[in-house]
């Protein structure tokens, strides 16, 4: 009898000597939610309108809509961004589930539109506090309770790219990933700690010797899992494969050399991604190949391929022992086997041959052109051209990231005197993620796990020195009541106090102090964005899409069929999710880098039409010609709207040198001039040319086919630097004031004016324009008369307003348009039909 219950007594003596610090980790928790959710006045406005972070929370809200709307059934393809494409839909789809499940569940089946978005707004705070359990138990299995509980206060302080993906409205798949991953590294060391110490063959799984095989294989199914997990988060999961792969030939190759079997690890290995192979065949589109960045073959392959790399190494150490072979040939043995394996998809497989050999650059390398004007896809540590930590020190602070540094040093140093597999694992997780931040800063919402876990060790180790153990079997075997506590002190000495003051004072209070300051928002549109967005979806035709319907992706090599109604918006891509969910209607260009256009290869190839080709093109006519080359269709433009904002018209701290650089060909926008005895760098006439600059600098003025209908409030910018530079230089005379943050343009076939003066006489047509923002500027055109007197005029401003069905403009002309030449004037008015539709009108 005694016997039977010693397990479960057991059990009850662990999980009450675990209490403290699982209410300990609880605490800490709920306070990393506190610090997320701490700007929620700015996330729910006073309005009622809710404004998430950043670019692609927008997106999940879509994807989130969509699928509560239309549910089990989830958006993968979406013809109402990226016109006139569509675009596939590279997001995971558990983080949308999680969320819909929720909203479900909340809502008793019939979520509210205001439950839906108070959900998505607080879910990645949620995801965020709760990471603190696995980094807690990771930082446990390599230094103790007390190691585990400074790393989980650390990653809840964590400032950066961790707190700011992860803090309240800012709601997208990267908390997940974090959460997952760590998960995923938490059950996987666990697996390995469990086989490890039960020395864990495969004879018993041949004779199925459940007392030994139970708990590693719980602890690698539950891993298989987590693995999944991440991966249906993000499709980049096979980073963590290549983490794994990496740590386990290491593994292999230590155990070859200690004499040592590795049977442990190559089951833990076969089960957990057997597991995840198996989860991940559901969600395959096949019709995606290998793409990567898709749920693809290339998904099950990997997993599957991970699994057999497991089998395959187990395989070749018992054929080294059971011929005993040398040692030293074992790592050689890898390398051919690794060289011969990749020679062989090449032939079978050449597209998951170039993946695999172009993903470690694509992570680990320096991007260059335009992917390096994406800010997440830089480097750390060159945020320009040159090296630099500041980045570092924003994201993670100095003392937690030298910490980390030391603690992989001092990791390393213990590896090499003893080795344990749960220390190399977190050792080589902790080298590869610095790699990945080095090629991409991205990556830093993953390495904020590793910083918490290294500076943990480092800190853990310094507690050792002070004896912090006995401390802590002093206070288990004293303290069993509140009224006990008081008694405890005495156990507590001089250097042990120092020591957590040093602790706190370095590592923790600095990363409290910096995540308090970045908590004061969560970015995402400004008010002059969100107004035009909500001025787009009232004011512009109906595209004749039905917003919330799950479409079918169109046959491979054909494109989707619009009907006669539809039209792009042409802006640069950062805003094409904001002009998707907040205005209802279709960007051609998206933050998943679709419609950017511009040259991605060689200087040598030709600018595919694009953003970038648009907002560059040096006049009218190219501009137009790149509209219409965005439609394949001859009788359509890509684009009837054109929304542009002071940041894509700003050339030294904005986006217009990004926007050139996607097109490889960014000189010559600015040069060196003598002004006054000094020299300065100033915008030249090629920037002043730009479509971007013509719209947003000077309104368009004299521009045929293009109209501003709407423009939000000013904001802050250099705005008049630039007009005045213009007007200085180039012999301008715009007026030097602030017009608005963002602006809306039309594109139409423009009205034909037409009529008959003196031969070779030149003639000018202007109108006074009102925008909606009470601002007032001059339209105008001049051109010269033919030898018989005949002259013609296209213009974009109806002079008699907005018609139903079409675009209710803001923005329009006081009067009539004035024709003048000589000594005559003459008024014309022009009705909104001609402008839409081309007409003629004779004067």
């Amino acid at each position: 009898m005694g016997s039977k219950n010693r397990p479960t007594s057991t059990f009850k003596s662990k999980l009450k000597s675990s209490l403290p610090y699982i209410l300990v980790v609880s605490i800490i928790g709920f306070i990393s939610f506190l610090i997320r959710i701490r700007p929620s006045d700015s996330v729910f406005l006073s309005n009622g309108f809710v404004k998430f972070g950043g670019n692609d929370p927008w997106y999940h809200m879509r994807t989130l809509n969509v699928l509560l709307e239309n549910y089990p059934n989830r958006m993968f393809y979406n013809p109402m961004t990226n016109y006139p494409n569509g675009s596939y839909i590279h997001f995971g789809p558990l983080f949308d589930q999680m969320m819909a499940i929720t909203s479900l569940v909340l809502g008793m089946g019939s979520p509210g539109q205001d439950l839906i978005t108070t959900v998505g707004a607080y879910f990645p705070a949620v995801l965020g506090a709760l990471t603190v359990i696995p980094v807690y138990y990771i930082g446990k299995y390599l230094g103790g309770h007390k190691t585990g509980i400074l790393a989980a206060i650390l990653i809840a302080f964590a400032p950066g790219q961790f707190l700011h993906r992860s803090i309240i409205g800012f709601t997208d798949h990267h908390v997940a990933e974090t959460l997952f991953s760590t998960f995923f590294i938490m059950f996987f060391m666990l697996a390995l700690i469990s086989a490890k110490e039960k020395r864990l063959r495969f004879e018993h799984v041949i004779t199925k010797n459940l007392d030994v095989l139970k708990e590693p294989l719980i602890y690698s199914i539950i891993a298989g899992f987590m693995y999944s997990a991440y991966q249906l988060s993000w499709p980049g999961a096979s980073l963590f494969l290549l983490i794994t792969l990496v740590y386990a030939v290491i593994q292999y190759v230590i155990d070859n050399f200690h004499g040592e079997s590795s049977d442990y690890l190559g089951i833990v290995g076969t089960v957990t991604f057997l597991v995840s192979s198996i989860l991940i065949l559901p969600f395959v589109h096949p019709e995606m190949g290998f793409s990567m960045y898709y749920y693809s073959w290339f998904h099950v392959i990997t997993v599957f391929g991970a699994l057999m790399i497991f089998a395959f190494l187990g395989l070749i150490e018992r054929e080294f022992k059971k011929r005993n072979l040398k040692t030293y040939y074992f790592p050689l043995a890898i390398f051919g086997a690794f060289i011969f394996g990749l020679i062989a998809v090449k032939i079978a497989v050449p597209s998951l041959y170039s993946l695999v050999i172009n993903a470690p650059h694509s992570i680990f390398g320096v991007q260059t052109g335009g992917p390096s004007t994406i800010r997440e896809v830089t480097s750390i540590f060159y945020p320009g051209r040159e090296f630099s930590f500041s980045r570092v020190y924003n994201y993670f602070t100095a003392p937690a990231f030298f910490a980390s540094i030391a603690g992989m040093i001092l990791l390393a140093a213990n590896i090499i005197r003893k080795p344990r597999p749960e220390e190399l694992l977190a050792l080589v997780w902790g080298l590869l993620m610095f790699m990945a931040i080095y090629g991409q800063n991205r990556f830093a919402y993953y390495y904020s796990v590793n910083i918490a876990v290294m500076g943990a060790y480092l800190g853990g180790r310094l507690l050792e020195l002070v004896k912090w153990d006995r401390l802590e079997e002093n206070f288990r075997t004293n303290v069993k009541s509140l009224k006990d506590f008081p008694s405890f002190f005495r156990f507590v000495k001089i250097e042990q106090i120092f020591a957590i003051l040093a602790i706190f004072a370095v590592l923790v209070l600095p990363e409290y102090s910096s995540a308090m300051g970045q908590t004061i928002g969560t970015g995402g549109p400004n008010g002059p964005w969100i107004e035009s967005c909500l001025w787009l979806q009232s004011n512009t035709p109906d595209p004749g899409m039905d917003y919330n319907s799950v479409y079918e992706a169109p046959e491979d090599g054909e494109l989707f069929d619009y009907p006669e109604s539809a039209y792009g918006v042409m802006s640069w891509w950062d805003y094409g999710h904001w002009i998707e969910t907040i205005g209802h209607r279709m960007p051609n260009a998206n933050p998943f880098q679709a419609g950017i256009g511009g040259r991605r290869g060689s200087i040598d190839e030709e600018n595919k039409p694009g953003a970038s080709t648009f907002f560059t093109a040096q006049s009218e006519e190219e501009a137009t010609k790149v509209l219409e080359a965005v439609d394949p269709d001859p009788d359509k433009a890509g684009a009837r709207y054109i929304v542009s904002d002071i940041e894509m018209a700003s050339l030294y701290d904005g986006k217009f040198l990004p926007i050139a650089t996607w097109t490889l060909d960014s000189e010559g926008y600015y040069a060196q001039y003598q002004v006054e005895g000094n020299s300065q760098i100033l915008p030249t006439m090629r920037y002043y040319n730009s479509m971007e600059s013509r719209l947003h600098f000077l309104d368009g003025n004299g521009l045929k086919q293009y109209r501003l209908v709407h423009e939000s409030w000013a904001g802050q910018s250099n705005e008049v630097a630039y007009k005045q530079i213009y007007n200085l230089f180039y012999g301008g005379n715009v007026p030097e004031e602030d017009s608005g943050y963002v602006k809306i343009f039309e594109y139409v076939k423009g009205a034909n004016i037409t009529g008959i003066a003196s031969p070779n006489e030149t003639i000018k047509i202007s109108t006074a324009i009102l925008t909606g923002q009470g601002r007032t500027f001059e339209y105008s055109q001049s051109t010269t008369s033919d030898s018989e007197g005949r002259y013609e005029f296209t213009v974009p401003y109806s002079t008699e307003g907005p018609v139903s069905g079409e675009t209710q403009f803001d923005t329009a002309p006081t009067g009539p348009y004035v024709v003048s030449y000589e000594d005559t004037t003459k008024e014309v008015r022009v009705n909104e039909e001609a402008v839409l539709n081309g007409e003629e009108v004779k004067i």
